[in-house]
């Protein structure tokens, strides 16, 4: 099967691929070449329906690097609108397995079409342990880290998949092209992080640009909205309810007893279409 949905969630867009009669293996080069913006399809990321044991349905999630991905809130947020879309959902509300676990999704619908999708994201933690973050077992809040010559001070934390949050008062002048690489592989986190730099901005409002794992600079990041909200909320510089402010537009997430995150936003279907039979070809051969 060739067919293949593009939607985007916020400017942060991915192709949505159902696993069932794929024509051919999603290595990475053919990840690599699907996202590609010249040579292929062109998206941040692919988002593949496979079966689950454990929810209603099951996704796989793969950087445009062709690495992949535990969790991503925006990814969800798409899945969730094509599963609504397309007649595969049971009703407005639904479970997905992710790698880094089940979720909840619910969905508002305008004239049978998903318009706002809300995920229960699970619950975040800032111990070393599970993020994960080398060095003796603690909260890794507020510690100080020089990269590239630069003295910060990060907040690490799990919401699914590994995220490392620099406060700043100055967002518009980090420079994230070098910075952001830097954090994303420094030893430091063993299994490479996302990289958030947040200005607070009131007590229910902040800023953040991102740098995503396995795919660099993005407009906007479910899970990295759902990652800053819950470090502001640890680093007490905002309440449980805050909105997040991306480039590609806001997030609302609700952080709630225990770290659990909820995450409020749009999802947006761009078109379907068919991959073209040498182009699948080209896939086919992909090493």
């Amino acid at each position: 099967m060739s067919r293949f949905v593009k939607s985007h969630a916020l400017g942060n867009d991915y192709i949505v691929l159902e696993s069932h009669g794929l024509a051919f293996p999603l290595t990475p080069e053919a990840v690599r070449r699907l996202c590609d913006r010249h040579f292929g399809v062109g998206s941040d990321g692919v988002l593949v329906r496979v079966p689950s044991d454990r929810a209603d349905f099951g996704l796989r999630i793969y950087n445009p690097d062709g690495s992949e991905a535990e969790k991503s809130g925006n990814g969800l947020r798409i899945f969730a609108k094509y599963l609504y879309d397309h007649g595969h959902a049971p009703g407005p509300q639904f479970t997905v397995e992710t790698p880094g676990g089940v979720v909840r999704c619910e969905v508002e619908a305008q004239v049978g079409r998903a318009v706002r999708v809300t995920v229960d994201m699970g619950e975040a933690t800032f111990t070393s342990t599970r993020i994960p973050v080398l060095g003796p077992p603690r909260e890794v809040v507020d510690e100080p880290l020089e990269v590239e010559g630069t003295a910060l001070r990060i907040t690490a934390v799990n919401v699914g998949n590994p995220h490392c949050v620099v406060f700043t008062d100055q967002l518009a002048a980090v420079d994230l092209a070098r910075l952001g690489p830097a954090l994303e592989r420094h030893p430091l986190f063993p299994q490479r992080t996302n990289v958030q730099f947040a200005q607070v901005l009131g007590p229910d409002r902040v800023r953040i640009r991102i740098w995503e794992r396995g795919a660099g600079e993005t407009l906007a990041s479910g899970s990295s909205a759902c990652a800053v909200a819950a470090a502001c909320v640890r680093r007490g510089v905002a309440g449980p309810h805050v909105q997040v402010e991306m480039d590609g537009g806001v997030l609302q997430v609700s952080v709630e007893e225990g770290f659990r995150l909820r995450m409020s936003g749009p999802a947006e279907e761009v078109y379907a279409g068919e991959l073209a039979a040498e182009f699948v070809d080209l896939l086919r051969g992909a090493a």
